[in-house]
């Protein structure tokens, strides 16, 4: 082999055009590689922001109260006393509830769309379903407290006062006003929040089960549900797992649609009718009105709390799916 100057080439030594080609690429793939690498750093180098910004703007209300901050019911801006224990409590159970109501809803939602729901309806009821995923949480805010929250103390707070109320230990969480504003109003307006998000996603995970799996089961004579539960469900559960997480984290950080239903008010209640108070609809109620140091500090302080929480929950739910994959890998 000759280049164009009647050189020879030995046929093991690549030619000026392959050499060059070749480190073209290699600076292509470094670029590429540093440049995908700055992104996710940028990701990274954000969340360590937030951090140190809410440290810092916590810590005057943490190095005044101290620990007491966490355990305390005291929220007094007239006195500078703050206490986060109401919107902590708040926060956990309207999440609580929230998962309680969305979690069957959405499953039995993804299990129709991929199981049972007919051709012709399969596209329409999924585009729905995506639909209210993207309908903003101001709208169901006002939808809850305008059309939901009357007819809730009309029919549904009565009901329940009358029945599961009566209880001899339930029932004190059934007791109290019937204003159709609180801590149960506010957890099922979440729980219509987060079925949208919760379905999609289960939604996409059964999708992806081989159909081969399915149709020996069908022809070894299973039943629909002995095919979900003995064949999809086992499949499926890493991602149906980080889907209700997925909803998880959204209800907790959610801030209009609570603000507009729970009542916000700062006392402890055991009844689910009682107004109450969530980390983030005190932080939208409050921030642009705070003017002393501590005020404005103790905000601060609650937003790094639902940090912190949020961040519990979703490593939580991680070290739950590593296991999960570990014991498969174990079988």
């Amino acid at each position: 082999m000759t280049d164009r100057n009647g050189n020879v080439i030995p046929e093991n030594q690549p030619s000026k055009a392959m050499v060059s080609a070749m480190r073209n690429q290699r600076i292509q793939d470094f670029l590429f590689h540093k440049l995908t690498m700055g992104f996710a750093l940028s990701v990274l180098l954000v969340l360590v922001g937030i951090i140190i910004s809410l440290m810092i703007g916590a810590w005057p209300a943490l190095h005044e109260f101290g620990l007491p901050f966490i355990t305390s019911i005291e929220w007094d801006p007239v006195n500078d006393k703050y206490g986060a224990l109401i919107a902590i409590v708040g926060t956990l159970i309207t999440s609580f509830i929230a998962l309680l109501f969305a979690f069957p809803v959405s499953f039995g939602i993804a299990l129709f769309l991929t199981e049972i729901c007919p051709a012709w309806l399969k596209r329409p009821l999924g585009t729905a379903v995506e639909l209210l995923a993207g309908v903003p949480s101001i709208i169901y805010g006002m939808w809850g407290l305008f059309v939901f929250a009357p007819l809730f103390a009309d029919y549904v707070q009565p009901f329940l006062a009358q029945t599961v109320g009566q209880l001899p230990v339930i029932g004190q969480l059934f007791r109290g006003p019937m204003m159709g504003i609180g801590i149960l109003t506010a957890g099922i307006i979440l729980a219509i929040m987060i079925i949208p998000f919760i379905a999609s996603v289960m939604r996409d995970v059964f999708e992806v089960v081989p159909p081969v799996l399915k149709e020996s089961a069908y022809a070894l004579g299973c039943t629909k549900w002995e095919v979900v539960r003995n064949v999809v469900l086992p499949y499926t559960r890493i991602g149906v797992v980080g889907g209700v997480m997925l909803g998880l984290g959204r209800a907790l950080g959610e801030t209009m649609a609570i603000t507009f239903v729970i009542g916000n008010a700062h006392k402890l209640s055991w009844s689910l009718f009682a107004p109450g108070n969530s980390i983030a609809s005190t932080l939208a109620n409050e921030f642009a009105e705070a003017e002393s140091t501590l005020h404005v500090s103790s905000l601060f302080a609650l937003g790094l709390i639902l940090f912190v929480i949020t961040f519990i929950v979703l490593s939580a739910a991680k070290l739950m799916l590593m296991g999960m994959s570990r014991r498969e890998g174990a079988k």
